[in-house]
């Protein structure tokens, strides 16, 4: 068990997991997140890059650059040479598991319009039913001052506006006896409205150009989720809990944003260069230019490193003496399915960090790697925990194996503790939010 906090303590717990549950809710898809994420950091004075132009830093610098929406990396370039300080990076992903709209949706059934979806990643399904849902996401429009002719704009239908109906317990008797199981596709497309209420051109389309605030003849094309249109809360008898959906993985965003904003306030003190990088695409395999398997992490680093001053042989070195945290939800005990995990590697609910391990290398995390993070938490002030998914069941993974096998940079494998894993709605305790940003920043900061 941790130490009791103090009064002023927990008053700090307490307004950081009140700004995560804020960061939730605006954040219903991974291109809102990243939108979040640049809007605070562009508040604290990082500099907007694009990757199309020449990138101009300088030592005590602030930087963020965006790819495809879904990605983002923020950093500062410290004091004293990339080769001999490295790179001091953490990492989290954007993307939450969830239902994504198809694009041609919409169709009538039954007498009702329903709204066709695929499954992305891998969502717990029979906790989306029986749900207001809403609809965030982003449209393409024409726009001839745009480069291609299109740009990008970001929408959120924040009203029950679809749902996922439950069949009555009379015509599945066996639901209570077998668990609910969808067909995913004949049971899974969203209820939208009665068929008549169909007007020329779509209904959906007209929705999202109201959204939008764009003629419906303008779309040309759009990446659209259903959302919980629940917010985010506090829960339990002395609110020591949080409750959202997307806390895997925006809560590691969330830690990993604190981390760089903090520091950038000592960023004349900073040696080498700290950066806290936010992929899309980890629920789905990270294959793509956003995510941690594409080649968004290498160019980030080269361009820096470049843009700083060195050859090749220099950013090897700079990669060598580099390491990275990469922070990822980890399995909290959930007392009524203890039979599900290890018995002498559990952790819990607002007891600190996780460090996750696993020998089969799902995690990257080995004992020189855990050790390091051990140290960082000692030095923060913040209890740490150990994890060890059961043997004989199969273990998920992250990005921290990608990401440092690609780039051959030492690693360690992290998260804070959570319940409902992949649910619409997920759980986590409330003290473990400041802990992890403290552990992250102080990692950022000083190694």
């Amino acid at each position: 068990m941790t130490t009791p906090l103090s009064e002023s303590a927990m008053q700090a717990h307490e307004a950081c997991a009140a700004d995560l549950l804020a960061f939730l809710d605006a954040s219903p898809t991974p291109w809102h997140a990243v939108e979040e994420m640049k809007r605070r950091l562009a508040a604290a004075g990082f500099a907007l890059l694009r990757e199309e132009d020449a990138w101009q830093l300088r030592p005590g610098g602030a930087y963020m650059v965006e790819r495809g929406g879904g990605a983002l990396a923020a950093f500062v370039a410290g004091q004293g040479s990339l080769a001999e300080e490295g790179f001091r990076l953490m990492g989290a992903h954007t993307d939450s598991p969830g239902l994504r709209v198809k694009p041609k949706g919409e169709h009538a059934k039954g007498g009702m319009l329903r709204l066709g979806v695929e499954i992305y990643g891998g969502p717990i399904l029979a906790t989306w039913t029986d749900r207001e849902l809403g609809l965030a996401g982003r449209v393409s429009v024409k726009d001839p001052a745009a480069p291609g002719g299109v740009s990008q704009r970001l929408v959120r239908v924040d009203r029950a506006l679809l749902r996922l109906a439950n069949a009555a317990i009379h015509l599945n008797r066996e639901v209570n006896n077998k668990g609910l199981v969808l067909d995913k596709q004949e049971e899974l497309p969203l209820l939208l409205a009665v068929e008549e209420s169909l007007p020329d051109g779509g209904l959906l389309r007209g929705l999202l150009a109201q959204a939008a605030d764009v003629d419906p003849a303008c779309i040309l094309a759009f990446d659209m989720c259903a959302v919980d249109l629940q917010p985010a809360a506090k829960w339990g008898a002395s609110e020591e809990f949080i409750a959202s959906g997307r806390l895997d993985n925006l809560a590691m965003c969330h830690a990993g944003l604190l981390a760089v904003l903090a520091a950038a306030r000592e960023a004349e003190e900073l040696r080498g260069v700290a950066l806290s990088l936010f992929f899309d695409h980890e629920e789905v395999g990270s294959q793509s230019t956003t995510g941690a398997d594409g080649s968004f992490l290498p160019d980030v680093l080269e361009r820096i490193h470049e843009a700083l001053g060195g050859g090749r042989e220099a950013f090897l070195r700079a990669c060598a003496r580099s390491f990275l945290v990469s922070a990822d939800m980890a399995h909290a005990l959930h007392p009524n399915y203890q039979r599900l995990y290890e018995p002498q590697h559990q952790v819990f609910l607002n007891q600190g960090p996780v460090i996750k391990l696993n020998s089969n290398l799902r995690y990257t995390t080995d004992g020189p790697g855990a050790a390091r993070f051990m140290r960082i938490c000692a030095d923060a002030g913040v209890p740490v925990q150990r994890y060890v998914h059961r043997t004989d069941l199969p273990c998920g993974s992250t990005i921290g194996p990608m990401a440092s096998a690609r780039m051959g940079i030492a690693a360690v494998d992290v998260g804070n503790p959570m319940l409902s894993m992949h649910s619409v709605r997920e759980s986590a305790g409330a003290l473990d939010p400041l802990w992890m940003a403290q552990a992250l920043g102080h990692f950022l900061r000083r190694g």
